[in-house]
């Protein structure tokens, strides 16, 4: 690849202009195409005493009082990424939809009983079916199509059940965002995953006149469901003086979207030779985030939520790392301005406040470099005792300049042709829950301009297809990794019971997800 613009017709320039992309940031995402970085170099896991802090009681405490002391003050934000659609949660069901035949209940148990992966998830989606939330709503899809649940769900054919639950002219399941389906049942109401962030942010969001402050990232086809739910709520909930919802919404932005390549390099084209843009990954709601201005947010998944008998536990932990963010940007802003304004005695304050509260292994001794180093946004990551789940955990992670810093890594980002590599991934304690607390602003109050703070290397890009042809595709630095690379970063060992995620609807039956 020439690294010139040749690449690029007029007409291309027009459609990058239009999405907000300049032409210097399209040569460099296929460059980055072209040439990816190299892997992260894992040093070890984080571990307790080693990368990852425990909470005594004294502490976790008195972090939860500074929270509640910064959320009747108004500075908390409850932000929520909940544009994920729920395709994944029904790969298997989907998988035997696709398939000819009625679905007898005995060609599925036979299958079952040969090992059939997804015949198997049928089996435990129909026994289950009772214990849904969305059951009744189910009910009523299957009886106006003259149909009764219970006796197909006892004698079959079971492919209504599940064209019912999943197409669109039924319940749509598979086509929906995980956060509008109903995920718990608590006497006769069902609440969908929306609603239970909504419950959880009434907890941890609420300032001292029952306003909660919220945000949610939606998908723009969505957008108008989430704000008849969100009316709902609201009806069924508000109470002026006690509690309000002031929850907005906010959309990806086409200029996050990358380019896709072509593996023989230059950019990837449809059929008509118009240029083709991915979605880019979590990575790219940094902006949404940035675009908030605000001063403590807690963010977590959305499918992570509990029924309303655990939310305690959940709301608790919430509440001590927000606390602790909230701490330690106001330690790390005091002693910013005492060095900007000439303080000597600051400068040791400052070292042994990096070393000891922050986990900084290479602090320098200079004051204009020591600010540097303080005048960054904090993250708190609650990390659990690792129980298998995929995805990304606390390492020390050795940069390209030989400092050793604390990350969250993904699996991808780490080189599985390396056994050295592989054996330090497969040795970590902990996970990576998504369950963070942020302090964004600075000195003065003023916001930080997240963009700064990313590794703009923490890519990752992959061989995907579109058009029968290959093509490269190009993830930014993840949100909560590659994104907040370069921010003053906490890990705090948090218990598995603020980790309640639903990957496939099989998990909605788990006991924690039933009243």
């Amino acid at each position: 690849m020439s690294g010139t613009p040749q690449w690029f017709t007029p007409e291309d320039e027009v459609v990058l202009a239009r999405r907000g992309v300049s032409l210097d940031e399209a040569m460099r995402q296929l460059r980055t195409l072209a040439n990816p970085p190299g892997f992260a170099v894992l040093d070890r896991p984080c571990t307790p005493g080693d990368g990852i802090v425990v909470l005594d009681d004294a502490r976790l405490a008195a972090c939860v009082e500074t929270h509640a002391e910064a959320a009747a003050a108004g500075r908390v934000t409850a932000f929520v990424p909940a544009s994920g659609a729920a395709t994944r949660m029904f790969k298997d069901l989907l998988a035997l939809l696709a398939e000819p035949g009625p679905l007898a209940p005995e060609d599925v148990r036979s299958a079952a009983a040969a090992g059939k992966p997804d015949a198997r998830a049928l089996l435990a989606w129909i026994e289950g079916l009772p214990r849904f939330a969305f059951r009744e709503a189910l009910a009523r899809a299957l009886a106006s199509r003259g149909l009764d649940l219970e006796t197909l769900r006892a004698q079959g054919p079971w492919r209504p059940l599940l064209e019912a639950a999943l197409n669109e002219d039924g319940l749509a399941q598979a086509q929906a965002p995980k956060a509008l389906l109903e995920f718990h049942r608590e006497g006769v109401v069902a609440r969908t995953a929306f609603e239970e962030q909504l419950a959880e942010g009434a907890m941890l969001a609420r300032d001292g006149e029952g306003r909660t402050r919220m945000h949610f990232t939606v998908s723009p086809e969505h957008r108008a469901q989430f704000e008849a739910l969100l009316a709902r709520a609201r009806a069924e909930r508000e109470l002026p003086g006690t509690l309000t919802f002031e929850t907005g919404f906010s959309e990806q932005h086409p200029a996050t979207d990358t380019l896709a390549g072509d593996p023989s390099g230059g950019p990837f084209r449809d059929p008509s030779g118009a240029l083709l843009f991915r979605p880019a990954g979590h990575g790219a709601l940094l902006r949404n985030l940035d675009a908030l201005h605000a001063d403590l947010v807690f963010l977590k998944n959305i499918d992570n939520v509990a029924t309303g008998r655990l939310r305690g536990e959940t709301s608790r932990w919430s509440a001590a790392l927000l606390g602790l963010a909230a701490q330690l940007g106001a330690t790390a802003n005091a002693l910013a301005a005492r060095l900007a304004a000439g303080d000597a005695a600051a400068t040791a304050e400052a070292a042994a406040f990096l070393r000891d509260s922050l986990g900084e292994r290479d602090v320098p001794s200079d004051a204009s470099a020591l600010r540097a180093m303080l005048e960054r946004p904090v993250r708190v990551c609650g990390m659990v005792r690792n129980t298998g789940e995929p995805g990304g955990g606390p390492f020390w992670v050795r940069e390209r300049d030989g400092r050793v810093t604390r990350q969250i890594v993904e699996s991808a980002q780490v080189d599985a042709g390396s056994a050295e590599q592989s054996a330090i991934l497969q040795s970590a304690t902990h996970f990576n829950p998504v369950f963070l607390a942020c302090a964004l602003r600075g000195p003065g109050g003023s916001p930080y301009a997240l963009e700064g703070y990313t590794d703009p290397d923490a890519v990752i890009v992959t061989r995907k297809s579109a058009f029968g042809r290959d093509l490269l595709a190009l993830e930014r630095p993840g949100l909560w990794n590659g994104a907040m690379a370069r921010w003053n970063t906490v890990f705090v060992e948090v218990p598995l019971a603020v980790f309640n995620p639903v990957k496939t609807v099989l998990d909605l039956l788990r006991p924690e997800h039933q009243a």
